[in-house]
């Protein structure tokens, strides 16, 4: 089997060359390590050419999950697997999921546990108990439950349901995994494999109070474009609902009366619709 690394960027200098050493440094090594640059001016372009490491430079986009597909359209390997910026994959990533598929010929999708590393500090994972394997569609709809920076994926897998969405600025991972875990079971190592570095300035989640909308955005369309199975459709309309009231109510509370009336008005005529 091969395998392509996938590193997409924006003004990450540093903490670039962190990643890209993170997977030099694999027991393991990959077969190729694509790098697409989101339009960076901070010099990023100054680290390459860099032996053995494809790099793709486009227009600024900010939008994720465009820079992702380019870099699958890159790729020459049977499976992907992706890597942020700031991120850093654990020495023997590859190896344990390499192991894993040889042993278990029939994954297609595969993600393991993530360190979370805040101010320099372990940050415990004890409160996010949900389903990682198997049927993840319900545990899904409440979040991202699989770290894109953990998955090793069989690259026809993606190209089937058409990768990331490109337009779109928060979600586009929330998304994918939820038309893919409408059809297809997920594999999951009880690993850590990467280590996800948050708290730092430029990651979207500081860009925003909340990402509740994102994925209210996320859950009509999948409601209304993707074939659903009956029971996962009625669990996506549940969750709907329940995001609908967290915004509304978090509009509230920060006395954004018109913002509330407009996402009840949102709620009433999505339910109508369906």
């Amino acid at each position: 089997m091969t395998i392509t690394a996938i590193i997409p960027t924006y003004n990450r200098k540093e903490l670039l060359l962190r990643a890209i050493i993170s997977v030099i440094n694999q027991v393991e090594k990959v077969d190729e390590i694509i790098v697409v640059d989101d339009g960076s001016t901070d010099g990023t372009e100054q680290l390459f050419p860099m032996r053995n490491i494809i790099y793709k430079k486009i227009e600024h986009t900010g939008y994720p999950g465009r820079v992702r597909n380019i870099g699958v359209n890159l790729s020459t390997s049977q499976y992907i697997a992706f890597l942020d910026s700031d991120d850093e994959w654990l020495p023997y990533k590859i190896y344990l999921q390499k192991q894993f598929i040889i042993n278990n010929p029939k994954c297609k999708i595969l993600h393991g546990l993530e360190r979370w590393i805040m101010n320099g500090k372990i940050v415990s994972q004890k409160k996010r108990k949900h389903k990682r394997s198997g049927n993840i569609f319900p545990d899904s709809l409440q979040g991202c439950i699989i770290g894109p920076s953990t998955v090793l994926m069989l690259k026809d897998l993606y190209l089937k349901y058409n990768g990331f969405k490109d337009n779109i600025e928060i979600g586009e991972d929330y998304d994918l995994w939820l038309r893919i875990t409408n059809s297809h079971e997920i594999d999951y190592i009880e690993d850590e494999i990467i280590i996800k570095y948050a708290g730092h300035g430029d990651q979207l989640s500081f860009k925003y109070d909340y990402i509740e909308p994102f994925k209210i955005d996320v859950l009509e369309e999948l409601i209304n474009r993707y074939d659903l199975k009956d029971e996962n459709r009625k669990l996506a309309i549940d969750s709907l609902v329940k995001k609908y009231d967290i915004v509304i109510e978090g509009c509230i509370k920060r006395r954004k009366i018109d913002a509330a009336k407009s996402y009840n008005n949102k709620k009433t005529l999505f339910l109508n619709s369906i």
